[in-house]
């Protein structure tokens, strides 16, 4: 093998290890970023990990929220209209939070079993809701506002 053959290869070498290392460190970086939307049927299945961060969706269960007068601490229940899961927040909520009213939090579930918020959105206006409350609560069965059965069948005796 001839030395500039020699030089091509290791310079070849080096590039490849360099493309793998950055891969590695973005493929790292993104797996770090990520957080999956889990409704409170999957946490209550079992689905989601202690110490997982996620996004949860639901509705905010009426007469659920609980202020601290001393502090920022509030806590509340979110539903699927099936399973409902406690939340922790930390913080000033945003201006449209309110019982009853759909809503996704960023954070994670503690040992037991209360999902500590670290960011709270609310819908935008009264005819919106996050898709993906919308796709839990349609999962669930039941949408709010209407007493419709998802993928339920009627038949119409004659």
């Amino acid at each position: 093998m001839t030395p500039k053959r020699r030089q091509r290869l290791i310079l070849v070498c080096l590039m490849l290890f360099g493309v793998g290392v950055a891969a590695t460190i973005g493929l790292t970086v993104f797996k770090d970023n990520i957080a999956l939307f889990r409704s409170p049927s999957d946490i209550a299945a079992g689905k989601v990990d202690a110490g997982t961060r996620f996004r949860i969706g639901g509705m905010v269960v009426e007469d659920s929220v609980q202020r601290r007068s001393d502090n920022l601490d509030i806590k509340f229940e979110l539903t699927d209209r099936v399973n409902t899961v406690p939340v922790a927040y930390n913080g000033i909520l945003p201006d449209l939070f309110a019982e009853g009213q759909g809503i996704v939090a960023m954070g994670q579930l503690n040992e037991e079993g209360v999902f500590v918020a670290s960011e709270v959105l609310a819908k935008h206006d009264e005819n919106y809701m996050p898709p993906e409350v919308a796709e839990a609560l349609k999962k669930a069965g039941k949408m709010p506002g209407t007493s419709a059965n998802f993928g339920a069948s009627s038949l119409v005796q004659p």
